[in-house]
């Protein structure tokens, strides 16, 4: 294996430490800050430094349920810049800054040939890490990238673009997976329960493709800056009914498609019974296995389709880079919050109690290094 050496960054001898600073997962809410060593690469693999890494809901989860193996270092949204390459490595020099997606399919198995990726074996082995089982690894200082990730799933930031902006390619590319599901067409009347960071995005999305959008929150702040991105049709889900005021809306039908941004399994029959009869519910915040009470005839004799969306989609790999990277939607507006690797502690209790004014929480390992966020 290689190992860190002497390299050059931004014109400046840098010498790659042999250990670093990660938030460490060790079961059950319990993450802790710890010194672990910097991965050694091999062949064909980058190391990256990190700079920006989002805590992502999925992180969370795991944390909460204990539902995966300790040790671990999670986040995956994650940019920065290359530290090291690894014997064979062409595409990437020293310096280039770069975001990471840390699932890639093989391209050739049953599930890929059916373009259901995320059921890929190979997709589901993530392939960046920071030590331990590779679970992302952007809560570190560095992270690993291997072969397969460093050839088809590494994407260079241009000039002009931070490293903020770049963290949200693989978020954005999930939400395009899950808006193509829908099969929008234009027209239709679109309701987005949730406007977190992730229901944004899917609400300037639902727009883009020629629908009516009306949004739904809880918490009036979520709406007041939703309507920054031009999502004036609102609904104060504390104050009112939502399935009656998406009727009263649309001449007692309900929304031609209803998508779930949220995980409280509660809100599926809401959505469910907010959508008109033939009209289609995404549930794309549902990660949690579990049990939820649905109306089956409102699936067989309503003949409303109930859709499931996970993960990113290779095959809109280059229209999520090309949205973010073009800033078609000026992402780094939707973080509220932001912390050192020091603090990443505080970061995830923060992501895992959302506030009315907290939106996205990035954890920045760079940004002590690189002074202010680029």
């Amino acid at each position: 294996m290689a190992t860190a050496g002497q390299t050059v960054l931004r014109g400046r001898q840098k010498t790659i430490p042999t250990t670093m600073l990660a938030a460490v997962y060790r079961g059950v809410d319990d993450v802790r800050m710890e010194t672990v060593p910097v991965p050694a690469i091999g062949p064909g693999e980058l190391l990256v430094r990190v700079h920006t890494s989002g805590i992502c809901g999925t992180d969370l989860k795991k944390i909460a349920t204990g539902s995966h193996s300790a040790p671990r270092i999670f986040g995956h949204e994650t940019s920065g810049v290359v530290a090291a390459v690894g014997k064979g490595v062409r595409s990437f020099q020293l310096g280039d800054r770069v975001m990471v997606f840390h699932h890639i399919p093989c391209g050739a198995c049953y599930y890929c040939r059916h373009k259901t990726f995320a059921q890929c074996p190979t997709y589901k082995k993530v392939g960046c890490t920071a030590g331990f089982e590779p679970s992302g690894g952007g809560f570190a200082e560095y992270v690993r990238v291997m072969d397969w990730i460093a050839q088809r799933g590494t994407v260079r930031i241009p000039d002009g673009v931070s490293y903020e902006q770049a963290c949200f390619v693989e978020p954005v590319n999930t939400c395009m997976k899950g808006i193509e599901t829908l099969h929008l067409a234009k027209g239709e009347t679109v309701l987005v329960i949730g406007q977190g960071p992730i229901g944004i995005i899917l609400a300037v999305l639902a727009r883009q493709a020629g629908t009516s959008v009306i949004t739904s929150d809880l918490y009036q702040e979520r709406l007041k800056i939703s309507k920054t991105f031009g999502l004036g049709l609102t609904m104060d889900a504390s104050r009112g009914d939502t399935v009656r005021s998406i009727r009263e809306r649309t001449e007692g039908r309900g929304a031609d498609a209803t998508v779930l941004a949220v995980g409280g399994n509660n809100l599926i029959r809401t959505a469910m019974d907010a959508t008109r009869p033939g009209g289609r519910v995404l549930l794309f915040a549902q990660t949690a296995r579990g049990e939820a009470t649905i109306d089956p005839a409102a699936i067989c004799v309503d003949e409303k389709a109930l859709l499931g969306s996970y993960s990113a989609s290779v095959e809109l790999q280059e229209e999520s880079v090309r949205f973010v990277m073009g800033r078609e939607m000026d992402l780094e507006r939707l973080i509220s919050h932001r912390f050192p690797l020091s603090r990443s502690l505080e970061a995830l209790k923060v992501a895992a109690h959302p506030q009315p004014d907290s939106m996205k929480i990035v954890i920045q390992p760079g940004s002590a290094r690189e002074g202010s966020p680029e």
